[in-house]
């Protein structure tokens, strides 16, 4: 089966680097945020007239949305977090979490979960959000977290080079996974839930097995520099990569082999690294880049 990437559209307007991505509740539309502190509301049909939603004191490496009070939450680095009405485009409340910076922030249900960069996880209560706990497993950075809720786990990539696992409900530790030689960056389970992938500073896509105690299932050398993020498409069929090496790799989710690269000579891709990636949809993806811009993919001729 073979298919073919073309680059849509690209999104400018930050005047920085672009750190973060995600979905909106209206259709084709996608925030994005960066180290102009610039939040913006893009709208697919209109690639030209992106709109500012707020503008951050401090750069901005994690975005949420809770899908119940429609809400932003903005981790402003070395401030704590923002959160912000995307329709009024007001600030709604703000919480003095850390001094630190915020790398990642997870919602669950009622739960969040914020990485910060002194190695701390803080659990909060979403609707209220008053801490819950403060969880420090390292003393390094905690980077990027994954929600397993059929094991009712959480998984968090630290800069020490590990990855450990949490009880969802007690925040107990339960296990920890070697493998990874430098900083993890990237963490998802597959849209079963039977298997995690990792990736970060040295380069490799990493495969477990959860439903055997997450046993190590493969080993990839998937890209020249480090892994920045990953994500499945929402179908399952696809899993995107990005790195600091400019490229996209798109693998098949099952068998994790290599279907396309998606570099700059070949496809017009970034220019410098490639930090984000957002499934808009089955057949659509963005890219998020320290080149300042957003790219809006299509895969087609399936």
């Amino acid at each position: 089966m073979s298919f073919h990437i073309q680059r849509l559209d690209t999104f400018g307007g930050h005047r920085d680097s672009v750190f973060t991505l995600i979905s909106s509740a209206q259709p084709d539309h996608f925030f994005s945020a960066g180290a102009d502190g610039q939040v913006a509301d893009w709208d697919m049909a209109r690639p030209d007239l992106g709109s500012l939603v707020a503008q951050i004191p401090a750069s901005v490496y994690a975005l949420a949305r809770d899908p119940g009070s429609g809400l932003l939450w903005v981790g402003q680095n070395y401030e704590g977090l923002q959160f912000i009405d995307p329709e009024a485009r007001t600030v709604a409340g703000s919480l003095k979490l850390t001094t630190t910076a915020i790398f990642d922030i997870q919602l669950y249900r009622q739960t969040a979960f914020v990485a910060l960069a002194d190695g701390v996880v803080v659990v909060l209560d979403v609707p209220t959000r008053a801490v819950r706990k403060y969880v420090k497993a390292s003393d390094k950075s905690a980077r990027c977290v994954a929600i397993n809720p059929v094991e009712r786990e959480v998984a968090v990539g630290y800069s020490d080079h590990r990855i450990r696992l949490f009880d969802m409900n007690t925040l107990e530790l339960k296990q920890t996974l070697e493998g990874a030689t430098n900083s993890v960056f990237a963490l998802t389970y597959s849209p079963d839930f039977r298997h995690m992938l990792a990736g970060g500073r040295d380069a490799h896509l990493r495969s477990w097995d959860v439903e055997a105690n997450y046993r190590p299932d493969a080993d990839i050398v998937a890209h020249m520099y480090t892994i920045n993020h990953m994500a499945y498409s929402p179908d399952g069929q696809w899993l995107a990569t990005v790195s600091m090496d400019k490229t996209v790799k798109i693998w098949d989710a099952d068998s994790l082999r290599l279907r396309k690269v998606v570099d700059r000579a070949r496809y017009g891709g970034h220019s410098t690294s490639v930090n984000k990636v957002l499934w808009l949809s089955n057949t659509q993806f963005a890219t998020a880049s320290d080149d300042r811009t957003v790219a809006v993919w299509a895969i087609d001729g399936f």
